[in-house]
């Protein structure tokens, strides 16, 4: 059996235009999370997830936020240095470190606009199981047709990619 390997012209623009919705309403969330609350969409989610588990340890943070633990190590340290954190020793293991709210990163909580996690990834988690993995077979299909695809960017938070390139925009 031959696979079809050309779609309809006006389908392809009308999936176009959804990934453009998407990509365009994640930018506006994330320039108002920004604007609101001083700090970067994904450093606020960072905040959220230390209210929810007071204690909680880098690795874990790492894994419920899908993101690189390098990459979160970073962010809790710039939090921690701009006042919204601390790390203090558990009492359990002295050798693992806890994460708790300084009055700067509770100050935060009360500005933020819900989703914290973001408009996407709440839109997700509000899919019927059937739909989302439908979507997600849907979607390992499209990367796997998607030429120069970085994988680097799987572990990325969606609120720093729009920040980077809006950096990148300014310094042009």
């Amino acid at each position: 059996m031959q696979r079809q390997t050309h779609s309809d012209p006006q389908t392809v623009l009308d999936v176009l235009q959804q990934f453009r919705l998407i990509y365009g309403s994640m930018r506006r969330h994330f320039r108002r999370v920004e604007e609101l609350c001083g700090i970067s969409g994904s450093q606020v989610w960072l905040i959220q997830e230390v209210c929810h588990s007071p204690g909680v340890g880098i690795s874990e943070l790492a894994l419920r936020m899908g993101i690189h633990q390098s990459t979160c190590s970073l962010m809790v340290d710039k939090l921690v240095s701009q006042g919204y954190l601390s790390k203090h020793r558990r009492e359990a293991d002295h050798r693992r470190v806890g994460l708790h709210l300084n009055d700067k990163g509770e100050n935060v909580l009360a500005c933020i606009p819900k989703p914290a996690a973001g408009i996407l990834a709440d839109a997700l988690s509000n899919l019927p199981g059937v739909v989302l993995k439908t979507l997600h077979i849907n979607l390992e299909e499209l990367l796997r047709n998607l030429p120069g695809k970085e994988d680097k960017y799987a572990s990325m938070p969606l609120a720093d990619m729009l920040r980077e390139e809006e950096q990148g925009r300014k310094s042009e």
